[in-house]
């Protein structure tokens, strides 16, 4: 047989038996893929390694849920690491007592409204992002490679801990930077900037989790008051069981996640998930040709 129709012979093969393999996630419980789903959520959500990556993955062996799902896991995952932050809302909710306390509070509320008002106006678009795998494997591959670059030039710098208006204003527009690009992550973008704008990494991470809360609460409630006030056409009716679980493992694992990242960035650097990004946007793109859409 010729070399040519052989190889051509293989790839078939193994695209439909990629394919036979991914059809048969209808197999899996439907407890077990919410569960799966809650910790996927969970740790990817504040990570900076992309939720959509993962998720993207995750769907090709687990059933697709409703965006009400996603929606509430999501939520869970962010309202769980506000008890990781108790000193920082009390200097919030003293901010105009203490002029270092409002400062912080007005720059974390900048930040918020430019990625809220740039929302708005997205919504306003109806734009909706691609949910191809290319863009994503590309969007994980160029942040990988940007955190190896910023952790080289970090090397040789001494970082402050003082968030400025520019961070302030840069986090901002960088949240908006991973609304556009699937695959960026949210915390990644804004983690990037902070480091490239000379934060150190503690402060870095602190910040972009601060600005993620109120960000990630205002979308996830405005489109869980859609969801609710215009149901899908479908009639599908929600499993608040299952919905329930889902929420509370992402929760509980979104804690833990964010409690060990807080202290890992004390004495560790972001090298470990720059690799890591390139190796899943690596494998996303191998998987491509059989990766559901």
């Amino acid at each position: 047989m010729p070399a040519p129709r052989a190889t051509t012979l293989v790839v078939t093969g193994l695209s439909l038996a990629m394919q036979e393999h991914f059809a048969s996630k209808r197999g899996v419980p439907d407890w077990l893929a919410i569960v799966l789903l809650g910790i996927i959520e969970g740790i990817t959500e504040f990570l900076p390694v992309s939720s959509t990556g993962h998720l993207l993955l995750a769907q090709q062996w687990l059933p697709r849920q409703s965006d009400l799902f996603n929606i509430f896991i999501q939520s869970g995952a962010v309202v769980a690491v506000i008890p990781l932050f108790p000193e920082r809302f009390r200097q919030i909710a003293r901010c105009w007592r203490e002029p270092a306390a409002r400062d912080f509070t007005l720059k974390l509320a900048v930040a918020f409204a430019l990625t809220g008002a740039g929302g708005v106006v997205l919504d306003k678009l109806s734009f909706k992002l691609p949910e191809t795998a290319l863009p994503v494997a590309l969007a994980l591959i160029a942040g990988g490679v940007l955190f190896l670059v910023a952790e080289h030039f970090l090397a040789s710098r001494v970082p402050r801990d003082t968030i400025t208006w520019t961070v302030a204003v840069a986090v901002g527009l960088g949240q908006l930077v991973a609304a556009f690009f699937p695959g960026t992550s949210r915390s990644g973008a804004t983690i990037l900037i902070m480091l490239a704008l000379g934060l150190s990494r503690p402060a870095a991470t602190e910040f972009s989790f601060l600005v993620g809360i109120p960000t990630m609460l205002a979308a996830g409630g405005l489109k869980i008051t859609k969801a609710l006030l215009h149901p899908p056409p479908t009639g599908m009716q929600e499993d608040w069981a299952l919905l329930a679980l889902g929420t509370a493992v992402s929760a509980v694992v979104s804690f833990l996640a964010v409690k060990w990242l807080l202290g890992f960035v004390r004495t560790h650097t972001f090298r470990g998930f720059g690799w890591y990004r390139i190796a899943l946007g690596t494998l996303i793109l191998l998987l491509t040709p059989w990766l559901r859409h």
